[in-house]
């Protein structure tokens, strides 16, 4: 099982690969950490953005996306380049995009706490909610919520 987990904070997608077999995980390096969309009223660069993070996806066999949600308002929401980026994400064929809310995170690292500090991963400050989200995303396949929790 191969995810990647990803953040968007602006106008970036920040990224982190991670797979699990047979119990151990595995941080993977990937040749791109961040994706940036620096015009997102332009089409052609939208398209762009969604061929790149594509090919990225097929090249490295990732199985899902895992997408920190982020509020439509108030004062963390997310931004129109940000909603535009997570839709080209979703649109994208043969990957499967799961949104993790905040709560979700929240219970599934409640249940299956990090079994490592983020600081002895190697991977980059940025890339840290992009890591969790990856982390809870395969918690969440290998050990479901019961159903009374959903």
């Amino acid at each position: 099982m191969r995810t990647c987990g990803v953040e968007i904070k602006g106008s970036e997608v920040l990224l982190c690969l991670l797979s699990k077999e047979e119990d151990v995980f595995d941080i993977r390096d990937i040749r791109q950490t961040r994706f940036t969309l620096s015009n997102s009223n332009d089409a052609e660069q939208l398209h762009k953005f969604q061929f790149d993070f594509k090919k990225l996806l097929e090249d490295y066999q990732i199985d899902t996306v895992a997408i920190k949600q982020r509020p439509h308002t108030g004062k963390f929401s997310g931004s129109a380049v940000g909603f535009k980026m997570e839709a080209a994400i979703q649109l994208i064929n043969n990957v499967r995009v799961v949104l993790l809310s905040a709560n979700d995170i929240k219970e599934q690292l409640k249940r299956n706490p990090l079994p490592i500090d983020f600081e002895s991963t190697g991977l980059k400050k940025f890339q840290e909610h992009a890591f969790i989200s990856a982390y809870v995303e395969i918690m969440e396949q290998t050990y479901p919520r019961p159903k009374n929790e959903i």
